[in-house]
């Protein structure tokens, strides 16, 4: 009886120890979510700089000759990238005081020169005050270091995902590359596209070209892709470009022009419109003469002048036809005429004919405009 008396409470000690340490692990969990996204508190990383100080400054003491009084630096910088200004401050008191006891320590008749010299003091306080500039930028930004990586890289995934094109009925196919300007990560280009109509046998493709290139024309590429995939299919096709233009010159920018050119093919029939806002043509192939012609749309740049009017071109898909809508990176140059860049894209596409055009947008941005310093985006669609 004495020990059956003895293992019950034991065991029901048990889960009661077992909740405590889920609730501790949940909370450790939870504060370290908070903290990567920039919500939580900055206080152990805070306490572990402190900690690293004294041990940067000892270890300048003892081992002269292995650490430097600049080893001081490395907690500022990671100071400059983690903590919030007030917290920074604090860790700067505690390097600087830090900084004063390692001149007084040293032991200024030894043979060897004194390791903290007026140069050290400058490079630690060059940092310090670069790392200050920092976080006083991401604090007035409101985007912490630690969640501004994954904001940008969320940001770019979404974009991925829009400019994704629908899948399209058997017989057809599709694909769509862009790259932008110096190898980054967001253009100035950018597509939306959907499926609309009964059964959703229309497909609508819109490809547009902000003013400027790379980073510089990525927020209004962001901007104006979310704008334009909400009204794409909610609005008929012939009323886009005029919402899209108004659209623009609500927003009253300094360098707000864009280029947009607007396809509405049915999947049916293969027949399809082209609407152009000062967008270069796109070029289809006729698989019965094996030659590439020019389908050219009227219409005025978007943000210029409001009430502006589209005209669209109309043609037809048939079996073996290739239409290619592209942008100006990817033909144009300042010391060839336009229809010359034109002439050299189709050139490169006439290798694909015979072996068909899978992957041919990726190649062929390749061949024609590899190391062009621009947004460079071509969107295929053949008709197998």
């Amino acid at each position: 009886m004495a020990r059956g008396s003895e293992t019950a409470p034991r065991k029901a000690r048990r889960p009661g120890a077992h909740k405590a340490f889920h609730r501790v692990r949940v909370g450790l969990r939870r504060s370290a979510v908070d903290y990567f996204r920039g919500g939580g508190s900055d206080w152990i990383a805070f306490a572990a700089l402190l900690l690293t100080v004294p041990l940067l400054g000892w270890a300048t003491v003892i081992w002269p000759e292995w650490c430097s009084p600049e080893a001081l630096v490395l907690p500022l910088v990671a100071g400059g990238l983690l903590l919030r200004p007030a917290s920074l401050l604090g860790l700067y008191a505690v390097a600087a005081t830090a900084l004063v006891l390692e001149t007084a320590l040293i032991d200024a008749r030894r043979s060897m020169p004194d390791p903290v010299t007026p140069g050290s003091i400058l490079v630690v306080a060059a940092v310090a005050l670069i790392g200050l500039l920092i976080a006083q930028f991401r604090s007035r930004v409101g985007v912490p270091w630690r969640r501004g990586g994954t904001m940008l890289f969320d940001l770019r995934e979404r974009i991925r995902a829009q400019s994704a094109l629908p899948r399209l009925p058997k017989g057809w196919h599709r694909e769509m590359s862009l790259r932008p300007a110096g190898g980054q990560s967001f253009s100035g280009d950018f597509v939306v596209a959907t499926r609309t109509g009964p059964e959703q046998r229309t497909l609508e493709v819109v490809l547009t070209d902000v003013s400027g290139k790379g980073m510089d024309a990525a927020s209004r590429s962001l901007l104006l892709s979310g704008a334009f995939g909400g009204l794409l299919g909610s609005l008929p096709p012939h009323s886009f470009l005029p919402a899209a233009n108004g659209y623009l010159l609500r927003q009253s920018w300094d360098e707000g022009f864009a280029t947009s050119i607007h396809l509405v093919l049915d999947l049916d029939t293969g027949d399809y419109e082209l609407l152009s806002a000062g967008h270069l043509p796109g070029v289809q192939l006729n698989a019965g003469t094996g030659r590439w012609h020019q389908v050219e749309a009227e219409g005025p740049l978007l943000g210029v002048y409001d009430g502006a009017e589209f005209h669209p071109a109309k043609g037809t898909l048939r079996r073996g036809d290739v239409l290619m809508l592209f942008t100006d990176g990817l033909v144009e140059r300042s010391d060839r005429d336009l229809s010359e860049g034109i002439d050299r894209l189709t050139g490169e596409a006439d290798r694909y004919v015979t072996t068909g055009f899978r992957g041919a947008a990726w190649h062929l941005i390749e061949s024609v405009a590899k190391d062009v310093n621009d947004d460079r985006a071509l969107l295929l669609i053949s008709r197998e």
